[in-house]
């Protein structure tokens, strides 16, 4: 069991929720989304592993079974070309459970007018294979539990 944490803190959402219908829709996979509250913040890896993928406002980590976790700072902001967004890593680094990976500022986000909202997907899962989720609406800090990969 592969135990994936939060890579912020916020307000839990259900990714069904979530504007975008690839997240919506689990088409990448399932897992959960945080709400994160104003101000700069630091999103940090949400297990040991490695930094396969590295954008301003995304990031992928896989473990050592080859399990990957995505983690989509906002949602559109690819569009944002890095504003409000500064990578603390380079790709190919490895990290542990609550290294630093992107300090961003949702505020920049949601000025331009697009949601703030961090799906954080367990890539090619089943949705079965996910499992201890936290209710929804609960709040969580960056580092507490939001599913088991089972």
């Amino acid at each position: 069991m592969l135990t994936v944490t939060s890579p912020l803190a916020g307000r839990v959402v259900a990714l069904e929720s979530v504007s975008d219908p690839v997240f919506a829709e689990a088409m990448v996979g399932p897992g959960l989304a945080v709400m994160p509250p104003a101000g700069t913040a630091v999103a940090v890896a949400p297990l040991d592993g490695t930094l396969v993928s590295l954008h301003p406002h995304a990031f992928v980590v896989v473990a050592k079974d080859g399990r990957a976790v995505l983690v989509h700072l906002g949602v559109d902001t690819v569009q944002l070309n890095g504003e409000g967004f500064e990578p603390l890593l380079r790709k190919g680094d490895t990290v542990r459970r609550g290294d630093g990976v992107v300090r961003w500022d949702p505020g920049v986000v949601e000025a331009s007018g697009r949601p703030t909202v961090c799906p954080v997907v367990a890539l090619e899962a089943m949705v079965d294979a996910l499992t201890g989720f936290p209710a929804d609406d609960g709040v969580v800090a960056a580092g507490d539990r939001l599913f088991h990969w089972e």
